[in-house]
């Protein structure tokens, strides 16, 4: 290090770090390669950052290195224009976390199976980086967890007597907002909430992400961590709400869907939430259980998230009691029965089965001695999870397959499915998507779950 390098002032690092990046010469690193941080590497690439991907799984990143993608959604095309021309480049040597001059972390923040948060990923992540953390550099967290982490589990790692931050290295929260499979919006076109640890770990971190989307600075990190948490507890207490109106809706002989479509005419003061058969997906399952965990260390109790998830968590037994009913009305019971389950994505058309609300379903099922096999096109074949193992294969969709089965359960309305071939050939369909809607049939029967 040089003279010069020794003396620069706080001010200087981050004109320093900022030049680079309104430069684009700047290179950004990306851990963690998953379903939010491979489309945010991308995004960076193509807008002319020299990006270095990195990620345990080796197989990733052979995946990158030979130009393909393994999430579905993810065009091919660009990966190899992007390995082509170098502008992209992933990795599993952690060591070259000195190469980038930011560090944008999107490790998994999962729960255990007391709902309590499991930052393993995330603390080792941060004891990896604090190895290799070099002066003038920024890293940011992107990974949603409950407010005050990125003070206590990143800050209280790199803080030193020789880095200290807002002058030696910059440290921000900036939460991830993918929404896997939606056309609609990608990471160019979803506003970057940015929370700081410092008004110049701020700046830096605002102007990154201005560089590829539109920005929302907030006073700190914490406010930028309470952000994300409050938009997943929302969608998951409206999800509960009409989850449970559903099971009313269904007693009272309603169509909750036409309930709810009818309630979306009005143009204010309504948003239109849908029922399904529980919640999925890696955010709003497990989030706002973080901030429910750390609620108790202020000692208050956060009961509507509680309840929430307590309706949400009994959505699969709803649909598992209202399978049994059918086929006890059909005559049959769920032991020995044959159950087609379709679509084992948490929704529709993506390969993402993280907390998908398929597999308790699937399980309770088997435990009652049900015959179950499954068929999904974004899944061909079950990878083991955290908490279930199936070792089972996408069957075909065909006339034969339909015709066994006792059950047929919609539980993913994939655009691939041809809902009408579906109930013509099916003798019971469970539907639990509303997919069926507006669809007559004389041979099969139609049960909303």
């Amino acid at each position: 290090m040089t003279n010069c390098e020794e003396k620069m002032t706080r001010s200087d690092r981050c004109a320093e770090l900022i030049a680079k990046i309104e430069t684009r010469t700047a290179r950004i690193g990306v851990i963690g390669l998953g379903y939010v941080g491979l489309p945010l590497a991308l995004t960076f690439a193509k807008k002319g950052f020299s990006v270095l991907g990195f990620d345990t799984d080796q197989e990733k990143c052979g995946h990158i290195a030979s130009g393909r993608t393994y999430i579905r959604h993810i065009p091919l095309e660009p990966v190899k224009e992007l390995i082509a021309d170098k502008s992209f480049e992933a990795t599993s040597d952690f060591s070259r976390l000195t190469e980038a001059d930011c560090i944008l972390i999107c490790v998994p923040t999962p729960l255990t199976d007391k709902r309590v948060p499991d930052l393993s990923a995330l603390i080792n992540t941060a004891e990896t980086i604090a190895r290799f953390l070099r002066k003038g550099q920024l890293v940011v967290l992107e990974s949603t967890t409950y407010p005050e982490t990125t003070e206590e589990e990143l800050l209280s790692r790199f803080a030193s007597n020789t880095m200290q931050p807002g002058i030696d290295f910059f440290l921000a929260f900036s939460p991830e907002r993918e929404d896997p499979g939606n056309k609609d919006f990608s990471v160019t076109s979803i506003p970057k909430i940015v929370g700081g640890i410092t008004p110049a770990c701020r700046e830096a971190a605002d102007t990154l992400y201005s560089a590829i989307t539109r920005t929302v600075p907030v006073s700190s990190a914490r406010v930028a961590e309470f952000a994300k948490i409050l938009e997943n507890t929302f969608r998951s207490v409206n999800i509960a709400l009409v989850n449970e109106l559903k099971i009313l809706a269904h007693r009272m002989d309603i169509d909750i869907f036409e309930v709810i479509e009818a309630a979306a005419t009005k143009p204010f003061g309504f948003m239109p939430f849908y029922p399904g058969p529980g919640l999925g997906g890696h955010c709003i399952p497990i989030d706002p259980f973080y901030l429910t965990w750390k609620a108790k260390e202020y000692g208050f109790a956060t009961r509507f998230i509680e309840l929430a998830g307590e309706i949400n968590t009994l959505m699969p037994d709803y649909v598992v009691t209202k399978t049994a009913d059918a086929l006890n009305r059909m005559g049959r019971c769920v032991s020995n029965s044959t159950i087609l389950v379709l679509g084992v994505a948490y929704k529709k058309d993506v390969d993402d089965d993280r907390e998908s609300p398929a597999y308790p379903i699937m399980k309770k099922l088997m435990d009652q001695g049900a015959a179950v096999s499954y068929n999904d096109p974004w899944i061909p074949r079950l990878r083991p999870t955290r908490k279930y193992d199936f070792t089972m294969a996408s069957v075909p969709l065909n006339e034969q397959t339909l015709a066994s089965a006792d059950a047929v359960l919609i539980l993913a309305n994939h655009s691939d499915y041809d809902i009408q071939f579906i109930i013509r050939h099916a003798r019971l369909v469970i539907d639990t998507r509303n997919a069926t809607a507006g669809m007559k049939t004389d041979t099969c029967t139609i049960v909303p779950a």
